[in-house]
């Protein structure tokens, strides 16, 4: 999102806009060519019939949850929920200070932990931020995947 946002405040100029506006997460990527019909991807069923999705933080402060959204619904079957949470508490690498973890915790205890908690053991819960991964083994002992794992199991033997 560097460059989306600070590229564009320290480098200004139309080069940095127009990279700027072409910089893409994977979801958006995915969502965009699926819409435009580019995508052939072949998705099969996993194992997972439901997913919880937390989403990092960049993701919601440029609105990219609807991507994720769709890149997810590529994979046949899986039903997905978005878990209504604000930030997991790592904020980068400030839940891995120890001064830090209490907060850190107290954060992910609002919303994200209990819903992760609540969900069924053979539900899958994404978390595309890595922070927020180490935040949810750390505090639900869960494992969660990156949208890219996820869609690397429906790909299959692809």
């Amino acid at each position: 999102m560097t460059l989306r946002d600070e590229f564009k405040s320290m480098i200004p100029g139309a080069e940095t806009d127009a990279l700027s506006e072409r910089a893409l997460l994977l979801e958006e990527f995915l969502a965009q060519q699926h819409q435009a019909g580019n995508l052939q991807l072949n998705l099969k069923s996993i194992s997972a019939r439901r997913a919880i999705v937390h989403g990092h933080c960049h993701q919601k402060a440029f609105a990219t949850m609807s991507a994720m959204q769709q890149a997810l619904a590529l994979v046949p079957d899986l039903e997905v929920e978005v878990i209504d949470s604000g930030c997991c508490g790592m904020a980068g690498a400030f839940g891995y200070e120890a001064s830090h973890l209490e907060v850190s915790m107290k954060m992910a205890e609002l919303s994200l932990l209990p819903a992760v908690r609540a969900a069924d053991l053979d539900t899958l819960v994404i978390a595309n931020g890595t922070s927020c991964r180490h935040q949810i083994y750390d505090g639900a002992q869960r494992e969660s995947l990156h949208l890219a794992c996820v869609l690397q199991s429906a790909l299959g033997d692809s």
